[in-house]
């Protein structure tokens, strides 16, 4: 059968940007503080899972019609319109914290093998890195996104593994539907650091650039038949904004309770990796669940890699005005996937110099839940600008929640500041 005719592919075949962005977004530095969250605060903050989910949407729906409407990516954007005193912190800052998540993901790849390959991880930090830049250089764009799409499958055995540590499910249900909020400089810190690595602003470039792509890849090669954007396409974007997002808040709520019901309830509340957590699961809830915990590991550092790298990439290409994009030849844009290459291998160095990687990526998703309510006003102000949207700029709803958004990070981590001065 033609697969236009079958619905579920149709539908499968409409997902995108949206889906891969969603799904990388729990990359091992999300399960990581996912999981330390679960771990020392038990189910505590399983509720943030659910209030998360219609800001991600919203501001990732924001995120992608820049994209399609201004047909460049969001530092494309800021290059065109706005400041260079405002374009080149953000580019730095994007460039930095991505670099470092890379590189601890690429460990936490490597450790997730170990555990079923006795190969040091050291020795396998460098092939893995190697093995996902040549797919990003020499790999054509449909054929990245079709493994990403694959990948996202592996994501589904966090679920798996949280029913498999048997939790107390009344418990689960009160801290998930009506849950006690402590004002405690660890339970304020954590907040700030979930909403850091959901709401990331590696994905706001992320997912702007993507639609960009996508359009290339349908044949739009030069800017003005990018710019603005159908009522159909606007719909399609929209189921699969909503689909990813959906998809992440699922992964990440199913991982904070089976750290909860397992490492929390044996007393374990300080782990030093997200495969220490998988390796902890053993004893509690049996060797299946280990062994799907560190699949879903591997399989989120495979997507989420090129996610973070690439978004550096399409950031500072945009910004000097170079070639960029996954389905340009090498020769045609040395620079972009230069910047990929160098974004990787610095990465890597970082994992050979003994830093703690849960720490390290966990104050990694604070310092992201201080920088994104920021760029967040950025992203707003641009959505809503008609020079760059034309006559898709916000609507009331969409402004709401948008603002409401970066009101209620920016309250995140301002309590989380005057809880450590106090």
């Amino acid at each position: 059968m033609d697969r236009t005719n079958n619905p579920i592919k149709r539908f499968l075949n409409r997902l995108g940007p949206g889906l891969i962005t969603g799904a990388s977004d729990d990359d091992p530095s999300g399960i990581g503080t996912y999981s330390q969250a679960g771990a020392s605060l038990g189910f505590a903050t399983l509720w943030t899972a659910i209030v998360t989910l219609p800001l991600m949407i919203v501001v990732q729906h924001i995120c992608a019609k820049i994209g399609m409407c201004s047909g460049r990516g969001l530092a494309g954007v800021l290059h065109r319109y706005y400041p260079r005193w405002l374009l080149y912190p953000v580019v730095i800052g994007l460039v930095v914290a991505n670099t470092i998540n890379a590189g601890a993901d690429i460990a936490a790849i490597a450790a997730a093998i170990n555990m079923f390959v006795p190969i040091p991880i050291s020795a396998m930090v460098i092939p893995i890195a190697v093995a996902i830049v040549v797919l990003q250089v020499w790999g054509s764009y449909h054929l990245i996104v079709k493994i990403f799409k694959w990948l996202t499958l592996s994501l589904f055995s966090y679920v798996i593994a949280a029913f498999l540590a048997r939790p107390d499910w009344i418990a689960v249900a009160k801290a998930t539907f009506a849950p006690h909020i402590s004002f405690t400089s660890e339970y304020i810190t954590t907040i700030v650091a979930i909403l850091g690595t959901t709401i990331s602003p590696y994905l706001f470039f992320w997912e702007a650039s993507e639609e960009v792509e996508e359009e290339k890849s349908e044949g739009r090669k030069n800017l003005a038949a990018r710019r603005g954007a159908t009522d159909i396409e606007i719909k399609k974007e929209k189921i699969d904004t909503f689909v990813g997002m959906v998809f992440c808040n699922v992964v990440f709520y199913f991982v904070i309770l089976a750290a909860g019901a397992t490492l929390h309830v044996s007393g374990k509340t300080d782990i030093q990796s997200a495969t220490d957590a998988a390796q902890a699961l053993r004893p509690l809830a049996g060797d299946l669940a280990t062994v799907l915990f560190a699949i879903g590991l591997i399989g989120a550092g495979l997507l989420a890699v090129p996610v973070l790298t690439g978004s550096a990439a399409y950031a500072v290409a945009e910004t000097f005005g170079w070639p960029s994009g996954l389905d340009e030849k090498p020769k045609h844009a040395k620079k972009f996937y230069g910047v990929i290459a160098v974004s990787t291998l610095v990465g890597v160095a970082i994992d050979f110099l003994g830093i703690n990687p849960i720490k390290a990526l966990f104050w990694t998703a604070v310092i992201n839940g201080v920088v994104a309510p920021q760029l967040l006003v950025v992203v707003m102000l641009v959505s809503n600008n008609k020079h760059v949207m034309g006559s898709r700029t916000n609507g009331l709803f969409t402004n709401i929640v948008g603002w409401l958004a970066a009101l209620i990070m920016f309250a995140a981590a301002i309590g989380m500041f005057l809880t450590w001065s106090s």
